[in-house]
């Protein structure tokens, strides 16, 4: 039986994409098992160590007020649970005035969920689910029009950057004159093509990141009077929107110069998250091409006899001079304004009509591949949809993969 697509060393011919799919996820569990080692190893001796301690003050309380520990356990929990509605022993704003019923619902619309404030009625708890439900869709579909907007213009930069060194490049050092006129068209046509690399991508964002961070930092540890350091680990956790609520901002009662000073934090966290999301969605692109490296090392061995090595392909993206004109059918996985005639530029800004169009298609492919498999059909492997390491890609990564070229991948 000849190899197809994936390994077949032993459990016959495997799917490419689906391989991918169980290479990322066993990936996911060992780096799962790694980090819970590690945090394991440096947080269960510090966690012993408190209960220990908790252990001797409870005693020492209960005996030096004479009070029994099962009453003093009850007065506890009854403390946590007005905790729960914004009842603490430090002087803090009220949690469900107006100002903190909005610092509430930024976090819920935008997945950090701190969990300093959560709602105690049942009817603040059912509205939720549906204000969250509507809410998060939106912000991503706002991450996701910030990532086009803000991959467009790093992309004009580099084109800007890209064009000035042919420029340069096109002046003779002998005589100074220009080069050639079908040399130059073959420049116009490259510059034509031509898309910004992941890796400059990926370096600006995460200076970006970095910079907005850094000065967020410098903020809280003046107002909040945080170390730096854990300011840097507030930024982290809050811009990924992990929101652990261990350490929140804005909490205080007063602060010197308050309006300045939310209004700063609002800005920082806004900023915050949606280059941390745009960061995230570019490194996905890079763990991407290192699995399809993987399996390119796994198919080595499992060639069968007199089977060559696969064609050598782009990994997502393709320049448009080097990539053959595909079929515009809903059997492709990226049909959009960036293909063939009519092409965006990688300057260019796109607009919401291109946008919400895309979004259609990329729609109608998901479903018809959703159909497929409820139907047991087997899927079209053609070289138009299978250009991309994860059959183009809907959402974020979608445009990720019609932005940015990637290194090519001998396969």
């Amino acid at each position: 039986m000849a190899c197809r697509s994936g390994c077949c060393c032993g459990f016959g011919p495997l799917n490419e994409d689906n391989a991918r799919f169980l290479m990322l996820a066993l990936v996911i569990v060992l780096y799962l098992l790694c980090g819970a080692a590690v945090f394991s190893a440096l947080e269960h001796p510090k966690e012993e160590l408190a209960k220990e301690r908790w252990a001797q003050r409870f005693d020492q309380f209960s005996q030096k007020y004479n009070l029994s520990k099962q009453d003093l356990k009850n007065f506890l929990r009854n403390y946590e649970e007005a905790n729960v509605a914004g009842i603490r022993v430090d002087n803090t704003r009220p949690r469900w005035d107006f100002t903190g019923a909005f610092y509430f619902v930024g976090t819920v619309v935008s997945t950090i969920g701190f969990g300093m404030t959560t709602p105690a009625t049942t009817g603040g708890k059912m509205f939720l689910i549906f204000y969250g439900l509507i809410g998060c869709a939106a912000t991503i579909l706002f991450f996701n029009l910030f990532l086009e907007r803000v991959i467009t213009v790093i992309a004009f930069i580099l084109k800007f950057c890209h064009e000035h060194q042919y420029q340069r490049k096109a002046v003779l050092p002998e005589n100074g004159r220009r080069i050639s006129e079908d040399h130059g068209d073959r420049q116009r046509d490259s510059l034509a093509g031509w898309k910004p690399s992941v890796y400059c991508v990926m370096t600006i964002l995460g200076a970006a990141a970095i910079l907005v961070s850094c000065c967020a930092s410098a903020m809280y540890s003046m107002a909040e009077g945080w170390d730096y350091l854990d300011s840097l680990y507030f930024c982290f956790v809050a811009f990924s929107t992990i929101g652990f609520g261990d350490m929140v901002s804005s909490q205080r009662e007063f602060y010197e110069g308050q309006v300045a000073y939310r209004l700063g934090n609002f800005l920082f966290i806004l900023t915050g998250v949606c280059c941390i999301y745009s960061l995230f969605n570019v490194i996905s692109i890079v763990i991407k091409q290192v699995l399809n490296w993987l399996l390119q090392q796994l198919e080595a061995p499992c060639l069968c006899p007199g089977q060559g090595r696969h064609q050598t392909r782009r990994n997502v993206v393709v320049p448009g001079h080097l990539r053959a004109r595909r079929d515009p059918s809903i059997d492709t996985d990226a049909v959009n304004d960036s293909e063939g005639d009519g092409r965006r530029m990688s300057g260019e800004m796109i607009s919401m009509r291109d946008f919400l169009a895309a979004n259609k298609v990329s729609l109608a492919i998901m479903q018809k591949q959703l159909s497929e498999m409820a139907n047991g059909l087997p899927r079209q492997s053609t070289s138009s949809s299978r250009h991309n390491g994860f059959s183009g890609g809907v959402g974020a990564l979608g445009i990720m993969n019609n932005r940015l070229a990637e290194t090519s991948v001998d396969r």
